[in-house]
């Protein structure tokens, strides 16, 4: 077991890897120029998708508003349905192939790697859905998270018992879009309430995480303890919480079909994209530096070697992890 000593230079490890890997951003982040548009970008284009705005709402207007709650309903839902099998992920799988309280067919080190299977999922989905949230739009996409998400556990529950391959792909599926809800959130307030303050928007947004983070645990805890200990279960055991997700998705997608755009009283004035943009003053973050009014065009040579450096940085960190827990998730196959 480890000393108090111990976990204290752990915290103070990943403290000071946390605060150097973050500083990457303020070293690499920079405010464009007003006039500045990346090559071939038809803003056009962008003001004609369905529920993308180019006003700006602060973030005291944006909790006025029917749609900040509205999507604080679908975040709660969306993360409260992965944590019901994230957080019973081990027990869960052992369970489900358990017979009448009969010895489990799936070993310890198999639930393990079932465990870093779905930490690989929950990565991916945040890439992939995201990214096709850029194709088909912020509201179809959490369609298919929640509509779909219902899908799944309506089969997992009925049909996961019957092979470990359709259990193991189901839960995989369903944590992808876990993690694709969490990636896309920030671009579906960008879309409805502009760039002013999306940031604190975003943080707002997130008591949703936290409330799902006590409500999922203790939604799904308290179902099973009527069934027995977890551990000691049957896949029917499980089924009352995982219809219960259903009911749970079912909400979050009706939610997400009700969201609609912003109405102008909570738009922000002379912030649309036609609005006079202020000669920035001295006092000001963008025009602090070196130099000032206006400030000297970055070296491209400097920038390029920031910007290698820092994507070099998130190869390794990244490549690490996946390799880490493909080792974990390959003991499903193996343990």
């Amino acid at each position: 077991m480890a000393s108090g000593n111990a976990l204290v230079a752990l915290f103070v490890t990943f403290g000071i890897g946390y605060f150097v890997i973050m500083m990457f951003g303020p070293f690499n982040v920079r405010v464009p120029a007003p006039d500045w548009r990346p090559a071939g970008f038809d803003p056009a284009s962008v003001a004609a998708r369905p529920l993308v705005t180019t006003a700006s709402v602060s973030a005291s207007n944006a909790v006025r508003t029917r749609s900040f709650w509205l999507l604080w309903i679908v975040l709660f839902c969306n993360v409260t349905a992965g944590i019901g099998i994230l957080e019973q992920a081990s027990p869960m799988i052992q369970d489900f192939f358990r017979d009448n309280g009969t010895a489990t067919t799936v070993s310890v080190t198999a639930a393990a790697g079932f465990v870093g299977v779905l930490s690989l999922f929950n990565m991916a989905g945040r890439f992939v859905w995201s990214t096709t949230s850029d194709l088909i739009g912020r509201k179809p996409i959490y369609m298919v998270y929640l509509g779909v998400g219902m899908v799944l556990y309506l089969l997992l529950a009925v049909a996961g018992h019957s092979a470990t391959a359709v259990f193991v792909l189901i839960a995989a599926a369903i944590i992808s879009f876990y993690g694709g809800g969490f990636a896309t959130m920030p671009a579906y307030l960008r879309d409805l309430f502009g760039t002013f303050q999306v940031g604190a928007i975003h943080g707002r947004i997130l008591t949703a995480w936290s409330a799902a983070g006590v409500a999922g645990p203790l939604i799904v805890n308290g179902i099973l303890d009527t069934q027995g200990k977890p551990g000691t279960l049957t896949a029917a055991a499980y089924r009352p919480a995982l219809f219960t997700m259903v009911g749970i998705l079912a909400i979050g997608f009706i939610a997400n079909l009700l969201v609609r755009s912003v109405p102008e009283r909570f738009h922000e004035p002379n912030r649309g994209p036609t609005s006079p943009v202020a000669k920035a003053t001295v006092t000001e973050p963008v025009a602090l530096g070196r130099d000032s009014q206006p400030p000297a065009p970055p070296r491209v040579g400097s920038q390029t070697g920031r910007l290698w450096l820092s994507w070099l940085l998130i190869a390794v960190l990244l490549g690490y992890g996946i390799v880490q827990t493909a080792i974990t998730a390959a003991k499903l196959f193996t343990g």
